[in-house]
């Protein structure tokens, strides 16, 4: 019995595997966030253009529309995925240097608003004090701080605008050609806008399902449901409006050539 006890006695803590809290987290929010968008509008977008144009009765027309408008449209959303991050990091940089002269001309004011921003949590200003001169004691470190909590602004990623623009221009770029594909290989333009509708539908319905399942799981179902009315939406109402135009100038164009 004594031999038993030393070994359990001898056995080392490590054999005891600790428990460790492991906190998951979505990440590369941003990414996904373009890739939604460009997506979101390759699906929709050259999809109604598409079923617009099959009301002619010609998939070559088809084809010359839908790629032209493919190709302006994944410039386009690429040109301001790009802008739209320019202006994010434009609008750090401002917000910045008017936090830094305000810590620089008015202190006893940002140390004010530091107690406005803690006090809901309960600390009072002599609780926080001993944070304020730290803070003092680093300019920098102060004006971090205050973009942080009070402005609640995070310093983008210099490369951000690259990637914001060819995330998004090619997550439409791929999301519009899948409505064009049936075009390619059916003359029939009737017959193709329906294998493009099956194709396209189904599309998004998987991308609607995944979306809801990355920012909220419990109404994926909803989310995947949402995407495709949307989708049809968009679809039908550019058919209609095609198919009621007058056909005379679409005539005329096929006499000239």
């Amino acid at each position: 019995m004594s031999a038993i006890l030393n070994k359990l006695r001898r056995r080392h803590s490590h054999e005891y595997a600790p428990y460790q809290h492991l906190e998951r987290h979505f990440e590369s929010a941003e990414i996904v966030r373009d890739t939604i968008i460009g997506l979101s509008d390759g699906l929709t977008v050259p999809f109604a253009l598409a079923a617009g144009l099959a009301s002619l009765g010609s998939s070559k027309i088809v084809i010359y529309g839908g790629a032209a408008e493919l190709v302006s449209g994944a410039i386009s959303m690429g040109l301001g995925g790009y802008l739209a991050a320019r202006s994010e990091i434009d609008h750090y940089k401002t917000e910045r240097q008017r936090e830094q002269r305000e810590v620089e001309e008015c202190p006893q004011d940002e140390e004010d608003e530091i107690v406005e921003i803690l006090e809901p949590y309960g600390l009072d200003r002599d609780t926080i004090q001993p944070l304020i001169e730290k803070l003092k004691a680093d300019p920098e470190k102060f004006v971090d701080f205050m973009m942080k909590f009070e402005l609640n602004l995070e310093m983008p990623d210099p490369n951000r605008s690259w990637i914001s623009a060819l995330t998004i221009g090619l997550s439409y770029f791929i999301g519009g050609l899948i409505p064009l594909l049936p075009y390619c290989f059916f003359e029939d333009a009737t017959y193709a806008l329906y294998i493009s509708v099956a194709v396209t539908f189904l599309t998004l319905l998987i991308f609607g399902y995944i979306k809801s399942r990355l920012v909220n799981p419990h109404g994926a179902v909803w989310g995947a449901v949402q995407t495709l009315l949307i989708g049809a939406i968009a679809a039908g109402a550019s058919y209609g409006i095609v198919y009621l135009l007058p056909q005379e100038p679409v005539t005329l164009f096929a006499t000239l050539n």
